[in-house]
């Protein structure tokens, strides 16, 4: 358990620097560079080890139409959530992002025929309340910045749905890989009209970024070899209340009853979800 504690501690940290390089990023870099060099550092890490090591167990993907799908989505979903870093409060973007299980429960039945049980259903309503008590629906900027965040999320659940698909047939590293392979040249084909040369300390947080966006699914990958999902999950939980004080201390963004009671929502329904994962077996659909 400490084990996983620590490792956690270290997909935190880098969940959250990823976000603080993304609003330091902002304005000065578009979100495709930056997509782009997110991928680039990606595969500059993961090349050396797929060459060197022979445990990093690669091996040619045979279903590219999946991956390339799967990454459609997921490039759109790393679009959405790094353009709503700039336009929301990072609490705000966070809890959005974590209405991605409830998404994901629901593509997964539509697509996969996974079951719904009685607790997913009242999991999935709680989140859609947390949204709708967070945007508080308007015809503000702020509605429509949270509707490009719900997007990105509803498009990282699909992303899910065909991870689950494709780690039938491939290696985690090959679906990383692929992921880092296939989304630099649209990243590079999308900024071609906006190309910034990065200077000084952006060169820093693009870095950052590339490196955390690994590190961050690694060391949850590796917590949940040393203790069960539903730990992994509910630790996971604690980015919400740490960006939401990294926002209050960096960028004076305020923390609403609103938000809190939405966050509280969410993290109900998350809670739920994962409960319902390990001891509710009875089936409704």
């Amino acid at each position: 358990m400490i084990r996983s504690t620590l490792w956690m501690i270290g997909a935190l940290t880098s969940f959250c620097l990823m976000a603080i390089g993304a609003r330091e990023l902002n304005n000065e870099i578009s979100v495709f560079q930056i997509l782009f060099f997110r991928s680039i550092v990606g595969l500059l890490v993961l090349l050396p080890i797929i060459l060197l090591l022979k445990k990093a167990r690669f091996s040619f993907p045979t279903r590219i139409k999946l991956h390339l799908v799967r990454n459609l989505f997921h490039f759109a979903g790393q679009y959405g959530w790094f353009l709503g870093i700039g336009l929301l409060p990072l609490a705000t973007v966070f809890a959005i992002e974590f209405t991605v299980p409830f998404w994901t429960i629901i593509i997964s039945y539509l697509f996969l025929k996974e079951s719904i049980t009685v607790k997913k259903v009242i999991a999935v309503l709680l989140g859609i309340l947390g949204i709708i008590v967070i945007v508080q629906p308007s015809l503000d900027v702020a509605h429509y910045a949270s509707l490009i965040v719900l997007g990105a999320a509803i498009c990282y659940a699909f992303s899910h749905v065909a991870t689950k698909s494709l780690s039938n047939t491939d290696s985690p590293i090959t679906i990383i890989f692929m992921m880092c392979l296939i989304q630099a040249p649209l990243g590079l084909l999308l900024l071609i009209d906006g190309w910034t040369t990065p200077v000084g300390i952006q060169w820093l947080w693009l870095i950052i970024i590339g490196v955390t966006a690994l590190s961050a699914h690694y060391c949850m990958t590796k917590a949940m070899q040393y203790a069960e999902v539903t730990f992994v999950v509910t630790m996971d939980l604690f980015r919400l209340p740490l960006i939401s004080i990294i926002g209050v201390l960096l960028y004076s963004e305020s923390f609403s009853v609103a938000l809190l009671i939405g966050i509280m929502l969410i993290v109900a329904g998350n809670s739920l979800n994962i409960y319902s994962r390990t001891v509710d077996k009875d089936s409704i659909a």
